[in-house]
């Protein structure tokens, strides 16, 4: 069994603001419990879970655009729940479809304090509004299926292998390494 708190100290390095800072700890510390029962990360240790879910997502942070995320495939939380925890003041929805994965995230969510949606869907059966920031991670989807899931003017944020051109999206900078962020016009 894994000793409660075991991220706190890992997660306070990263220096984020101490409320976000409970938040993720909780959150990394409820993934290691339930990876014990099914298959959410490879991170098998508390420093490996930090630098794989966390580290990349906190300077995206800052980038997050005002009002709404949408996290496509959402599956342990990096990047959408890391986001909510980061900018409480983003109205944030999870998707998911797997069972127990969707299960994970609301608990998880319940358990950080958050008040955000996870809907178990995918995202071709998403029939909400676009949102201002979309993200995902290591979920190869075409450009064109997450176009109509982004509101004009807003942010895609990609974590994983870039996405094929499309002239909807114009890259805005280069962020972390394996990290692509793209603004779609108004």
């Amino acid at each position: 069994m894994r000793a409660a708190g075991e991220h706190l100290a890992l997660v306070a390095a990263l220096d984020v603001d101490p409320a976000a800072t409970r938040r993720l700890a909780a959150y990394l510390d409820l993934l290691a419990s339930w990876s014990q029962r099914i298959n959410l990360t490879g991170a098998r240790t508390a420093a490996a879970r930090v630098d794989l879910l966390v580290r990349p997502v906190v300077p995206l942070a800052p980038a997050v655009l005002p009002g709404t995320l949408l996290d496509l495939g959402s599956g342990n939380g990096s990047p959408g729940l890391v986001l909510a925890a980061l900018r409480p003041d983003i109205l944030t929805t999870l998707l998911e479809p797997r069972m127990r994965r969707w299960a994970f995230l609301r608990d998880a969510a319940r358990t950080m304090g958050l008040g955000i949606v996870v809907r178990r869907q995918r995202h071709d059966e998403y029939d909400g509004p676009p949102a201002t920031n979309v993200t995902l991670r290591a979920l190869r989807l075409p450009p064109g299926e997450i176009i109509p899931l982004l509101a004009p003017g807003g942010r895609l944020f990609v974590l994983g292998a870039e996405p094929p051109p499309h002239p909807a999206l114009t890259p805005v900078r280069s962020g972390p390494v394996g990290v692509h962020v793209f603004a779609r016009p108004r």
